[in-house]
């Protein structure tokens, strides 16, 4: 299925750019006509995407993470996050809740399973050394 429309953002793995990439998300979210809830949900799993890549993909340095959005005619979207850092080990295990690699008192290791709490799919491949990507996608009923 070929997309409505298409936008790819690279930034760097700085916290500060995680409210771009929601912001960037919702302006272009907004030709969908997303209803308010649907728009906090994909956001809320876009930050969580962003986050991981800034958290865990570049520890002690910054690298680049890639978005894409892909629109879809019936308001289908697919959101692709990728980074090219330390990777995954076990994506299975990672995406169990309560699991990070972060400092416990810090993370509550929920990333995953809020992306897949607000989305309707999430797969995650990663490889060591590679980095990871996620993708997500949602059919939103919109406003009409």
């Amino acid at each position: 299925m070929k997309a409505k429309n298409l936008i790819k953002l690279s930034f760097y793995s700085r916290s500060v750019n995680e409210g771009f990439a929601r912001g960037a998300l919702a302006a272009f979210l907004a030709q969908a006509d997303p209803t308010v809830p649907e728009l906090a949900d994909v956001k809320t799993a876009v930050s969580e995407a962003v986050t991981n890549c800034i958290v865990h993909a570049y520890p002690g340095g910054v690298g680049l993470v890639h978005m894409s959005v892909a629109l879809y005619e019936g308001g289908k979207i697919k959101i692709t996050i990728t980074d090219k850092g330390v990777g995954i080990a076990d994506v299975e295990k990672a995406m169990q809740p309560m699991f990070t690699t972060g400092n416990p008192e810090e993370r509550a290791g929920l990333g995953f399973a809020v992306m897949q709490s607000f989305m309707d799919k999430v797969k995650v491949a990663s490889k060591p050394g590679q980095g990871t990507r996620v993708v997500m996608t949602k059919t939103l009923a919109g406003r009409g």
